[in-house]
């Protein structure tokens, strides 16, 4: 598909319809060669309308996870299935994905991404955690196709755009390497027999079942109390912190519910209370989730097209290379050091003053110094990424001197490195 919520190929539009009450979820069944309904995959919808409308396919991924996850929940959506969801990739390189349970899914990867060491490495990595990978709309022998073949198990064949002549050649290369055949747009009972002859273990298409539209009531909380919730999660705060925050937003509380029912966490009792849900689920969910949710409810376009997104990841991750040559092993000091420069650029988010947006956040004493005065350590490395951000040879000498630590072409050095970083976690996002 060429994107999520694509699997039915049939009308997209240029402007998503958005609700202000009612979310949407598609899914559509995938069966093995005996009928048996094996897995749904999920798919976008903006609307109750069962069919696609999606301008930015990054997007589309994240309101994916966060409808399942936080408004529809993975026992409405799946019951007891597998779930298959397009991933695309500057998502599948961040932790959203982590949020759904891996032994329950199957990241779905076009033939079109660009493959390359990093995201080799990513499916890998999360292959060894359990996820497993389907290769989408696959309709010829390629070269692509044998180069991909070693990241996933299931190869997702398009029985629309493959030719019949090339079927039996496409299938004995993906047999040769042992995985898994899924025929997709399965259309007519001619096609539905050309695939079993084939030997094809799964099936989907409109010849057994069209997607189903779920609808659920949207859960949104406020963007100002997901950064409250961040800057608390930043300070690994006591439990009772964290349950305190999270009593005073009630939406909040909710989607934290619905994400330890959709997560595979193997209970052997009913949660009682918010405290007992916060300790189940754990702090690196509950960022991962905000992190989410800050993100999904607008587009995730900003991520690589508007230029604040990019100095902000830059400047952060700039700041955290630098905090490790200053204080090497200190992983702390580095996770501080790369919050620091997100909440450096939160007041052009929010519109308004530094010092108003600071003064309504319980940012750490070592993060607020560094912001309004640039005292510290931490100062000094926030003065230190606006001097390499400005390109000035005299400003980047003092900011050097300061640090007394580095040299001038090791801080270049390391402001290109974070460039790089930020564009591997957002390149190839126009990939068709």
């Amino acid at each position: 598909m060429r994107s999520p919520g694509l699997t039915d190929g049939r009308s997209v539009s240029d402007n998503e319809a958005v609700t202000p009450e009612y979310v949407y979820l598609g899914r559509q069944p995938i069966l093995d060669r005996n009928g048996t309904l094996t897995a749904f995959e999920l798919l976008f919808r903006a609307q109750a309308g069962n069919f696609a409308q999606i301008t930015d396919d990054a997007t589309a991924t994240a309101q994916v996870i966060a409808r399942l996850v936080g408004d529809v929940g993975l026992s409405t959506a799946l019951g007891d299935r597998a779930g298959y969801v397009n991933v695309e990739r500057s998502v599948l390189m961040s932790d959203i994905v982590r949020l759904l349970p891996p032994e329950r899914f199957v990241l779905e990867i076009l033939e079109t991404v660009t493959f390359d060491d990093a995201l080799f490495r990513r499916c890998q990595e999360l292959r060894r955690v359990g996820f497993r990978f389907a290769l989408d709309d696959v309709s010829q022998p390629s070269a692509r196709l044998v180069e991909f073949l070693p990241c996933v198990d299931i190869v997702k064949i398009d029985l629309l755009d493959c030719p019949r002549k090339h079927l039996a050649e496409l299938v004995g290369v993906v047999r040769q390497h042992g995985k898994l055949l899924l025929a997709e747009k399965v259309e007519t009972p001619e096609d539905r027999d050309a695939a079993m002859r084939a030997g094809f273990e799964l099936f989907q298409g409109y010849y057994f079942a069209k997607p189903q539209t779920l609808t659920s009531r949207r859960i949104r909380p406020s963007r100002e109390a997901l950064l409250r919730l961040l800057v608390l999660l930043s300070e690994e705060p006591e439990i009772a912190e964290l349950e305190a925050e999270l009593k005073l937003n009630p939406h909040l509380v909710m989607q934290l519910l619905r994400l330890l029912n959709s997560s595979a966490f193997g209970l052997g009792h009913t949660i009682s209370s918010l405290r007992a849900a916060i300790m189940v689920v754990g702090t690196r969910q509950i960022t991962r989730w905000a992190q989410l949710l800050l993100f999904a409810n607008e587009s995730l376009l900003a991520l690589r097209c508007d230029p604040l997104a990019q100095l902000c990841g830059t400047r952060a991750r700039f700041m955290e290379l630098v905090a490790g040559r200053l204080r090497p092993g200190d992983e702390r000091f580095a996770d501080t050091a790369f919050i620091t420069g997100v909440f450096s650029l939160v007041h052009v988010l929010f519109g308004g003053a530094l010092e108003d947006v600071v003064s309504t956040l319980p940012i750490h004493a070592s993060i607020r110094r560094a912001l309004l005065e640039k005292g510290g350590q931490l100062g000094l490395l926030l003065n230190a990424a606006e001097a390499a951000e400005s390109g000035e040879l005299n400003a980047i000498r003092a900011a050097c001197d300061a640090l007394h630590a580095i040299t001038a072409c090791e801080l270049t050095a390391l402001g290109l490195a974070a460039a790089a970083w930020h564009d591997d976690h957002v390149r190839d996002v126009h990939s068709p």
